[in-house]
């Protein structure tokens, strides 16, 4: 080899290396080794196992992370933002919360990231990047403790804890397809925790197994073991359903056959939840008998929302806004701009908002008592994409706060269970059981979980089935259009329609040897070659298209080949005059 072509590879070489180089840093700054989830590590270990015949510590081999919220002792906790980090103290004792886990008989590994200041759903933080979606790496994990959510759907924990104010722990499972747990308002203590809005929050918790999450609900709820409690009723609260942006059918139709299953046809029953609420709430329509969110009359639903976010956005100011505006800070718009745009509310208002929840709390518990589930989409929307601005707008968040409120005003628990895919996004679903219901809630979730994973893969499976159908007919009617505009010779038109049909059935020979056809009379000699090629493909045995392909060669000059073509259509149908009488004319020319 030349000096010059030496050269030449070494220059390629350096190419191609540069180039692997640039794609391995782009992965590793899209995917991180922990998917974005840490903003520090270290380990808080159990203490040794008590000798026998004691039981061994319940929580025994099991890893958690706790969001940048939960004070651990000689860590600053940073609350999603380097001024807070920079400008307060490390924590001087360990939040009690994480305490009782470690004493469990768990290792606490590390601390997730949360939203800036908790203050947000999306789950993106400008500060410490945006954790890694496991479960759909181009849309965002939801927040605020998206750090948590996505260390537990990577594996790299067994559980997490997370804080839930307005949804700050279900909407990230929903997203990130894991179990999220809300339990009843004050069960758990908020000691060692900073602040957010003290009478929304509740600490909750994610994992992936059932069993897990009922383990972790044990330990921190102090709950007592003792006999399975089955639903008597499961309520489906079909007005949410109707709101969601994905299809309905698949998460409804695998609850209904999954406690049809478990527990029996008698146990399911629909409702229309709004109206429920506007019956035995009316004190909520009388707090937004103004406009809200620019309706003239919001649904019950919406109006809680609304009522909601006055209260968070209220109880936050005041635990926070003194530190926000007591000298320039470095916050997200986002924050600023909800803050800047929530306005003071009374003491009255206060008062009637107090009204609201506890009308709501003593409705829901009426409706659920002691031995029933309330079932709810977990969201209403798939993950958006990174960046999409839609999940700040006004409108997305009414619309994810009006099912987020029920659990976060009424004080009641909640758990959001995944349900699989649709359209490579997470689905899941809600159930919520009264104030203090939270060990049925669990038992629940753990009775039905397999189940309902079982129906939804099986619900995906014949809505696959279904579609598949779909688009066989429409195929079908579209071809039976070609067929009519072929008949009334307008060619075009039979190509565009038999195209159609192709999009929709791409396997179906007839629909390729029928354009041929068209493309024949359009004088589109090529195309129809190449049309009747891809439909002997598909049909060995197709003799149309045997004869198309040696009319459309015919008349390309591909004479041999035109031949070839007649002479195989007459191996298929001895009798067909027209192959036998175009083999018969072109080899008298030109053999």
């Amino acid at each position: 080899m030349g000096s010059s072509g030496a050269a030449n590879l070494w220059v390629l070489l350096g190419l191609g290396i540069a180039g692997l180089f640039i794609m391995t840093k782009k992965i590793k700054k899209t995917i991180k080794a922990d998917f974005g989830a840490f903003v520090e590590r270290f380990q808080l270990l159990p203490p040794p196992q008590p000798a026998p015949p004691k039981a061994p510590h319940p929580l025994t081999g099991f890893s958690f992370a706790v969001s940048d919220i939960f004070d651990i002792d000689g860590h600053v906790t940073g609350f999603g933002n380097p001024d807070w980090a920079r400008t307060h103290e490390a924590a001087s004792q360990t939040s009690p919360v994480v305490l009782t886990l470690v004493e469990g008989g768990s290792t606490c590994v590390g601390k997730t990231v949360v939203d800036e200041m908790t203050f947000s759903i999306s789950g993106e933080n400008k500060h410490y990047d945006t954790p890694t979606n496991p479960a759909a790496p181009a849309r965002v994990p939801g927040g605020s403790s998206s750090g948590a959510a996505v260390a537990v759907a990577a594996n790299l924990v067994d559980f997490s804890l997370g804080v839930d104010v307005v949804g700050d722990v279900r909407i990230p499972a929903g997203f990130c397809g894991v179990l999220g747990f809300r339990p009843s308002h004050g069960a758990v203590s908020h000691t060692g925790i900073i602040p957010v809005a003290s009478s929304l929050e509740a600490v909750g918790w994610f994992a992936k197994d059932p069993k897990i999450l009922g383990l972790v609900g044990h330990v921190l709820l102090q709950l007592p073991f003792g006999v399975q409690r089955n639903p008597r009723s499961v309520l489906i609260a079909d007005d949410c359903f109707e709101l969601l942006k994905t299809p309905v059918s698949r998460i409804t139709e695998s609850v209904v056959r999954s406690t049809e299953k478990l527990l029996g046809k008698q146990v399911l029953k629909h409702m229309n939840l709004g109206e429920y609420i506007s019956s035995k709430v009316p004190s909520l329509q009388k707090l937004n008998s103004n406009k809200a969110n620019g309706e003239q009359k919001p649904s019950s639903l919406k109006s809680l929302a609304h009522t909601m976010q006055l209260l968070w956005r209220h109880e936050f100011k005041n635990n926070h806004g003194e530190w926000i505006t007591s000298e320039r800070r470095i916050l997200d718009t986002v924050v600023t701009a909800q803050l800047h745009d929530s306005p003071d509310i009374t003491d009255s208002e206060i008062e009637n908002i107090q009204k609201v929840r506890n009308d709501l709390k003593v409705a829901l518990n009426a409706l659920l008592k002691d031995d029933a589930i309330l079932v709810i989409p977990s969201v209403l929307h798939p993950p958006p994409k990174l960046g999409a601005k839609e999940i700040s707008s006004e409108d997305y968040l009414t619309r994810t706060y009006s099912l987020m409120s029920l659990a976060s005003m009424s004080g009641c628990c909640q758990v959001t269970i995944p349900m699989g895919f649709q359209d490579k996004s997470p689905v899941s679903v809600s159930f919520i059981a009264r104030h203090g219901g939270d060990r049925f809630l669990l038992d629940t979730t753990k009775l039905m979980h397999a189940s309902l994973q079982e129906q939804a893969e099986a619900a995906g499976k014949s809505n696959l089935s279904s579609n598949v159908v779909s688009r066989e007919a429409s195929a079908e009617i579209a071809k039976e259009k070609g067929n009519q505009a072929y008949k009334e010779k307008q060619f075009k038109r039979a190509v565009d329609l038999y195209s159609e049909a192709i999009k929709l059935n791409g396997n179906n020979a007839t629909y390729y040897s029928n354009r041929a056809a068209a493309h024949l009379e359009a004088g589109s000699y090529l195309k129809a070659e190449a049309d009747c090629t891809k439909a002997i493909d598909l049909d060995k045995k197709n003799v149309k298209s045997y004869l198309r392909r040696g009319t459309a060669r015919e008349l390309l000059g591909y004479f041999d080949g035109a031949i070839e073509d007649f002479k195989y259509a007459l191996v298929l149908e001895p009798t067909n005059k027209r192959a036998s009488t175009s083999a018969d004319r072109l080899i008298k020319l030109f053999h």
